[in-house]
């Protein structure tokens, strides 16, 4: 007979799964660097251009962090080693003090706050209070988001992050406990994404691995030819990804085959977004690029004023990105043409955050903006 400490356990994690599925269908909800846990970078909000200016928030320092937002509230972390919340008007909530710079996106899951630190610890934060509610160290700096899953035995919400330990970590989200670490090559830059019992990831190893959500036991290895910086998006069998080379693969997850490549890209810093058929990732060579994602042709080429290494959003018919020239855009799905630009005056290298309410990005000199929908008058011409 289950013991009731077990029984609590259970009814808990299946309370918080609930939530959790909640959350990620929502619009109003951009929880994680990428959206969901497949890292697919599309947003259900529908926008459109022009967009105004909302508001801005001045940071004690620099942001290199993406935020996050759920109904109105937005996350986001600092080089002054913060992680602040604000409100839907700008206003700061509160501000955890980590110590040391936060340049990975944070997670927000179940009222939680997930994020690592250039330290190399990650840390669980209350998102209603700013408090402190566990801490997990890790040997290296962490500098992409964290992922979860649930545990195939369904007792554990687990909390994946890489490390420059080299090393992949499944944290108890509840307790702040190691479930499993996976040992890679060298050092782990981007963000783990998760697909059924698999989670991906790629390393300064150049290779590609996958590893058994439940055992973190490895479940195969796919060559990437050289250094991975980026994450892996995937859509049902298949995963997306760039190499620092300028490599863009396409890669079958159950034959663990790459089924096309391209070529001379540049540096892709940037994680692809895929929908309806379309692959959107960005290289340091300034080109956000459109693939077809069947055949790997490329459908458009847009160039931006500067690097590119924040990744693109798609949400509905237009793609959000964000560059060095310190602007942020909107370009046409469809063909790539830009609909609506925004310069901030300073780099942006972290991802945009898209919910249907706002589009909130933070700039490499402390500024934190959201641009929101021009509302048209409703009264009527007499």
């Amino acid at each position: 007979m289950m013991k009731k400490s077990g029984i609590f356990r259970l009814l808990l994690l299946l309370v918080c799964n609930l939530q959790m599925q909640a959350q990620l269908k929502s619009s109003a909800c951009w929880p994680s660097y990428r959206g969901d846990p497949q890292l697919t970078g599309r947003s259900d909000a529908r926008i459109s251009p022009p967009l105004k200016l909302l508001w801005t928030f001045k940071a004690d320092d620099g942001i290199k962090s993406s935020a996050v937002i759920c109904k109105g509230d937005i996350y986001i972390g600092c080089d002054d080693g913060c992680l602040y919340a604000l409100n839907s008007k700008g206003q700061l909530k509160w501000k955890f003090r980590a110590g040391t710079s936060i340049e990975a996106p944070p997670l927000l899951l179940n009222g939680i706050v997930y994020v690592g630190s250039m330290e190399g610890i990650i840390y669980a934060v209350d998102a209603g209070s700013g408090s402190m509610v566990w801490k997990y160290i890790t040997d290296g700096q962490v500098s992409g988001s964290c992922n979860w899953t649930i545990s195939p035995d369904k007792k554990h919400i687990c909390i994946i992050a890489g490390s420059y330990d080299f090393s992949l970590h499944c944290i108890d989200a509840l307790t702040g406990k190691s479930l499993w670490t996976y040992a890679t090559g060298n050092y782990i830059n981007g963000t783990p994404s998760v697909s059924g019992r698999i989670v991906v990831t790629g390393g300064c190893d150049g290779f590609m691995h996958l590893v058994n959500t439940g055992t973190g036991q490895l479940a195969g290895k796919i060559s990437l030819d050289t250094y991975i910086p980026a994450s892996a998006a995937i859509s049902g069998d298949r995963a997306y990804i760039g190499n620092y080379d300028g490599g863009f693969f396409c890669i079958n997850l159950k034959t663990r085959k790459i089924l096309w490549k391209t070529a001379g890209g540049g540096p892709f810093v940037a994680s692809p977004a895929f929908s309806s058929g379309k692959v959107v990732s960005a290289t340091e060579n300034k080109y956000v690029i459109c693939f077809d994602a069947l055949s790997g042709i490329v459908i458009w080429k847009f160039r931006a004023g500067g690097k590119v290494a924040a990744s693109p959003v798609i949400a509905g018919d237009y793609v959000v990105i964000a560059s060095s020239d310190g602007r942020v855009r909107l370009l046409d799905l469809a063909t790539g043409n830009e609909r609506w630009t925004y310069e901030t005056g300073s780099a942006v290298s972290g991802t945009p955050a898209v919910s249907a309410d706002m589009i909130v990005a933070g700039a490499e000199d402390g500024t934190i903006y959201a641009f929101g929908p021009v509302v048209e008058s409703k009264q009527k011409k007499k």
